[in-house]
Formats: structure tokens, sequence, C-alpha cells
């Protein structure tokens, strides 16, 4: 199959094609796995224009890993408006496999610079059966406000903007697991027959090849809206994630101005060093070590999920992987208390810095396998995941895709700004309102989960229990839009939460809770 195939458009935008002998580029997969391509520093530039600053941390692009929390908040607001779309171009080297295309970046806020970067564009290998509705920054009257993208259901014409679901009462499980090779599936409210019902959580076989994303909400403007689950791959076959980047503002504001990412981060050292900042309903991954990220929401991922503020896929597929190692979450905790209380243990915050660590004899930093150029990775000899060219022509496709890409987030925001949305309180009696629009059509859509071939195909959706919508339901609290809070469950992830020990998930010093999927 010629290369130009491989990003052919059609009326439903990009669909994916079938693997070729079921590689799936799985790409780059282990991009990074076991080792880097040993080709010197020196003979490399240094892959930064001057006013162009790349970082080895930030946001995780919310395509490529995007969190799930019990209790949604709004997104985060800022009173600077974000710079205009950058012109972004692919990078001309791109992991082989017909599942994989180019989602372009976009502007997320930096507070400690008080300043926007760059969420570089990723390859990504794309769910089956789901279509990517990007996010966008929306002007309201308290300022910029960012609306997160999520993987939406492909099959669906129209969106459905819910009341606020009630604060979930999802406590983990009650019973003992199958065995070591099960995991626990949060419970979730369920709008059905004009109310909020509870379907509880349930124990489900893990799979060796993929990742299940439970049933959570997207806030919108406009209301909720309801994401079912839905199985994608685990990181190291998703594709190849690109460093973020810091513009001075003297360099995009350039004419014909454009930015091609070249830098792509090691998913192994990727996952070894994550951050769950549920405020800002992104990942971060890199240097958020100090006890000051955790008084400013930043959750390590082995204690996300067991403060009860949301279900963390990556971990769980981590500790999964693990499940017959009983030592394996000890370990983790004490890596991140050591990195905590000694800075040289972290890893560094750009790519010129870990230039530096890499050329430094004296460094005790394992750095190597944090970023590296494209380049470096597709021309080596021993990569464990295949690279191919991207011809000009595709290329100039999937820039005019990503237009397409904006278009369809300007009709997203246009739609979620201007409708009256579900009735912020209800009164005693009266049933609250839902609105169903018309979907905009995504230019990003996998191919149905039915037309994969057998080997290649996701596992069935899970069977969860029905909703209990006999149960007593919560009271709406007149002047809150929000059910009343559990005290036990937070309605918003607080700012400044208990000063711990952020490693673990009760009071320092404490045992760490039993996880669910050890029996």
């Amino acid at each position: 199959m010629k290369t130009s195939k491989l990003f052919e458009n059609n009326k439903i935008g990009i669909r994916a094609r079938r693997f070729i002998h079921g590689g799936m580029a799985t790409a780059v997969v282990s991009l990074i796995g076991a080792c880097w391509p040993s080709i010197s520093v020196a003979q490399e530039g240094s892959n930064e224009e001057q006013g162009v600053e790349v970082l080895t941390r930030g946001p995780v692009h919310e395509a490529f890993a995007g969190i799930v929390t019990y209790n949604p908040i709004p997104g985060v607001l800022v009173q600077k408006a974000p710079p205009a779309m950058l012109e972004e171009i692919p990078p001309s080297m791109r992991p082989q496999g017909n599942n994989i295309t180019w989602i372009p970046g976009y502007w997320g806020w930096d507070d400690e610079r008080s300043d926007y970067l760059w969420v570089s564009g990723t390859w990504r290998a794309l769910p089956p059966g789901r279509q990517w509705m990007a996010g966008y920054w929306g002007e309201t009257n308290q300022g910029h406000q960012w609306t997160s993208g999520y993987w939406a259901d492909a099959t669906l014409q129209e969106t459905t903007y819910l009341p606020a679901p009630p604060a979930t009462v999802e406590e983990g499980p009650s019973t003992r697991a199958p065995s070591r090779d099960y995991g626990w599936t949060p419970g979730n409210w369920r709008w059905q027959q004009e109310r909020y019902a509870w379907s509880p959580g349930y124990w489900s076989e893990g799979r060796a090849d993929w990742d299940w994303v439970p049933d959570h909400y997207v806030w919108t403007p406009r209301g909720y809206i309801y994401v079912d689950g839905y199985w994608d791959y685990p990181v190291q076959r998703r594709g190849t994630l690109f460093a973020p980047v810091y513009f001075n503002s003297g360099v995009y504001t350039r004419t014909n101005y454009s930015y091609t990412p070249s830098i792509v981060l090691g998913l192994a050292m990727f996952a070894e060093h994550l951050f769950v900042r549920p405020k800002y309903h992104h990942y971060y991954f890199g240097d958020y070590y100090a006890n000051n990220y955790n008084r400013s929401g930043y959750y390590s991922t082995h204690s996300y999920q067991s403060t009860h503020y949301g279900y963390d896929p990556i971990y769980s597929r981590q500790r999964w992987e693990h499940r017959e190692d009983q030592a394996w979450e000890r370990r983790m905790q004490d890596n991140f208390i050591s990195r905590r209380d000694h800075e040289n243990e972290r890893p560094p915050h750009t790519w010129s810095a870990m230039r530096r660590l890499e050329t430094n004899e004296e460094s005790t930093r394992n750095v190597s396998m944090m970023a590296a150029p494209i380049e470096r990775i597709a021309q080596s000899k021993d990569r464990s995941g295949q690279f191919q060219k991207v011809a000009k022509e595709d290329q100039t496709k999937l820039v005019e895709r990503s237009r397409e890409m904006r278009k369809t987030s300007s009709e997203r925001r246009t739609i979620e700004a201007t409708g009256t949305g579900p009735k912020s309180t209800t009164k005693p009696g009266e049933t609250p309102t839902v609105e169903r629009v018309k979907r905009p059509q995504s230019p990003i859509v996998a191919m149905p989960a039915a037309e994969f071939e057998k080997n290649q195909a996701p596992p069935a959706i899970p069977k969860a229990p029905v909703a209990k919508s006999g149960e007593p339901q919560p009271k709406l609290d007149p002047n809150d839009r929000q059910p009343k809070k559990d005290k036990k469950n937070p309605r918003e992830v607080p700012e400044k939460p208990e000063i711990r020990d952020p490693s673990l998930p009760g009071k320092s010093g404490e045992a760490p809770r039993a996880h669910p999927n050890l029996p």
C-alpha cells in the first residue's frame, strides 16, 4: 500500500485502515522501551531555534492520554487570551502502521510562567470506533476558559448535554477479585428515565494488549457530556508523543511562521514520571516532585486513584502488568519520596538541560531515555519501533486536516457557548432539562471495532451492572448546580489539599491502601 493511501480523505474524515501484518506501529511503540539509539549527542544539532524552548516536562496532549475524574469540574480560567493557533507542520517521519494519524497541538496554560505554552501534536493510534473532539479556549465574562477534548463514540450523530451528575459514591470494591488477572472498574452515575441512577463498579479481566477507559463525564459550558467506556491501546502502542514548547511571542507572530515538533518523549520514562492535575484536566509528565506542586493540585499517579478523585487507566495498566510483584507499588512510592526529597534525582526541565546532563560524565542521573530527536530513533539499527518517511503531498494533506480540526473545534465552541444548556437548578418535582444537538463531524475518525481483523480487534465491551434507578437520589441544592457534596468525596479537587506525604493515600507514614486487583 502506498503511503498516500494511508491519509486518503473521505466524507467522514480519516478512517483507520487495516493493519499491515498485524503490526500497528506498535509503533513507536516501545519507543521507547528498553534503550535509545546510541548516536552521539555531539553529532546532533540542538534541535532548537532562538526563542523556542523545548521542554522535557509539561502537559500531555489530551488525545494521547486523557484523565478520568469522578467529579468533573469546569475548566481552568485565565485572564490572558490565547495566541492565534500555531501553524504546525507534522514531522517528516512517522510510525509505520495504517491506524496512525496526526492530531494537531494546541495552546495550554502554564501558571508558573503566567503564559501559554504549545502542547505539540502527536502521531496517534486511533482507539477503535472513536472520533476525536478537540478541546478549545472559550471566552467568558470571567476570562478565557479551557474545555477539554474527548474520544467520542463515532456512531453517534448527536451530543447530549446533561445536568451535573451527583457527587460520586464510588468507594472501591467490597468483594475480593476473582483472581490477580482482574481489575476494578469504578461505578458511575447514568442518566435514565429523566434522572440519575447509580451503576455500581465491577471486576473485569485485564487484557495484555488493551487499556480499558471507563465511563466518565466531560464538563462543557452547555452541560455535561457522558462518554461511554471504550478500549484504547496501552501507552507503548499509542504512537509518538512530542515534547511541549515554550515560544517567545516574537517567534510565532512572524509572518508565515510554522513549527515542526522533533523531540520525542521516551514512553518508558514518561510513565515513570507521570502526574495527574484534575483542575487542569491533564496528565503532566516530568519533574513535579516538590511539595509545592502537591499543594497546587498535582497528584502522583499512584496516589490519585487511592484518594477517590478519579481513575487512572495508565497506572491501573502498570499495576496489572506487575500484578505478580507484591513489592512493585511500594517501590513506586519509595521512588517518589526519594525524588521529592532529593532534587538531583529528578529529571531535567528542558531539552537543553537534558543534553548538558547527557554530556556531563559526572552526572549520576539517567536521562538518556527521557527524550531524543525523532531522527535519532528512526536511524537506529536496533530501534524497537519502525518509522517511515511521510511524503510531501501527505504532509500537505495532514496540514489541511489540522485546519479542518480547528474548524470542528470552533463549531463545537459556538454550539456549547450559545445553547441554553440544562437548567442549573431545578425545583422540587421539576424534571431537569436535557439538550441534544447535532455533533460537528470530526475529521479524525477511527475504523469501527467490528472491521478490524480478528487478531487485532479490541475485546468485547464489559457488561456493567444495571443502574439502580429505584434507589433514593441525591437532592439538588437550589444554590448550586451540584448535588449536596459527600464529605468523603468533595465535588472539586482542593487547590490546597491537606499537607501530607503525597505518595501515600492517607496520612504520612500510613500503610498503603490495598489495591483492588490484588486479592
